[in-house]
């Protein structure tokens, strides 16, 4: 009975017991080789560790941290900033929308697989480097449609028209002109100047041919932040060209309103009429102008995939040496 319930009154121990204790506990076999031991003795379980060594290096999983991404962030930079975008705006959004679903995904799987082997550590590096991928694309991808590419789109869609008379052609008669030529003798009638302050200056001139005094002035030449706006001191594009006698229609939906808004201002000024006004930058070459839209925008497109392969190659070297420690 004292036995079994464990009696207070115990005698003493011998060596014999003691033995004898020893000898029923269970054998302990060596060590395993998944496992660590910390300063305390305590043993810490872990899959990615031997006794005495290092955490070993995933190949595999470096390469495709290192080139997964990148090949993401190019094609949707590539999505966003050229002809598809413009093509398919509507799918353009849902390409991104999908992208955020996808690191959306990896997340969810990275979670999981930290409840099984708690140490998703290459899972959770490609989580973060995809959404700046998806992110980074979506934003400079747009920056670069819509001050490179777009106005270069629209302009190619548009009509060419030669030997442009602004003493007697119309506004209504041009409306769809993306690049003007106009005759021998067209200049710009900088006495008529005129500029509208909206942060920015707003500054336009009338296009005119040389000695005519037409009905309607409806080319005018514009540019911003290039004229004081209180007096006829026009100085935008290649004004002071004389072989200049072109326009690049303006694109920019943004601004049109404000060189509207100036043109009002000239008409009360110097008591003129613009009844359909089209603006244009005033130049000698509008399609070399034109292409250097084209080529910026392949110039930003280019800078930003190997920007973000540079940066994403240092936070893999990064991510290897920080998990190398632990």
């Amino acid at each position: 009975w004292h036995r079994a319930l464990g009696a207070a009154a115990s005698p003493p121990f011998t060596g014999s017991e003691t033995s004898k204790n020893r000898s029923c506990a269970p054998a302990r076999g060596p060590p395993l080789l998944d496992r660590a031991m910390l300063p305390g003795g305590e043993l810490k379980g872990s899959t990615m560790f031997a006794p005495g060594k290092k955490r070993r290096i995933n190949l595999v999983a470096i390469a495709m941290n290192v080139f997964v991404p990148w090949l993401v962030f190019c094609v949707m930079y590539a999505m966003v900033s050229f002809s598809f975008h413009y093509q398919h705006p509507t799918w353009t959004w849902v390409l991104v929308v999908v992208g955020y679903i996808g690191v959306a995904i990896l997340a969810v799987v990275t979670w999981r697989t930290k409840l099984r082997d708690r140490d998703p550590t290459w899972y959770g590096y490609a989580v973060l480097a995809l959404f700046f991928a998806v992110t980074f694309s979506f934003i400079f991808g747009d920056m670069n449609f819509w001050y490179n590419m777009q106005p270069f789109y629209d302009i190619e869609n548009l009509n060419t028209y030669p030997n442009v008379d602004p003493s007697v052609d119309r506004g209504q008669q041009r409306m769809d002109a993306g690049r003007a030529y106009f005759t021998q003798g067209t200049k710009v009638d900088v006495t008529k100047s005129m500029g509208f302050k909206n942060l920015d200056i707003y500054c336009v001139a009338p296009i005119v041919k040389t000695g005519e005094k037409p009905d309607t002035y409806d080319f005018w030449a514009v540019g911003t932040n290039c004229c004081s706006g209180n007096s006829p001191d026009f100085r935008c594009g290649q004004y002071a060209n004389p072989r200049a006698r072109s326009g690049l229609r303006l694109m920019r939906d943004d601004q049109r309103p404000f060189f509207r808004l100036a043109v009002q201002q000239a008409e009360a000024a110097f008591r003129i009429t613009a009844a359909h006004p089209l603006f244009f930058y005033w130049m000698q070459d509008p399609v070399a102008e034109m292409n250097s839209y084209r080529d910026e925008g392949f110039k930003y497109y280019l800078l930003g995939i190997f920007t973000f392969f540079s940066l994403n190659l240092f936070g893999v070297l990064c991510a290897v040496i920080g998990f190398s420690k632990f």
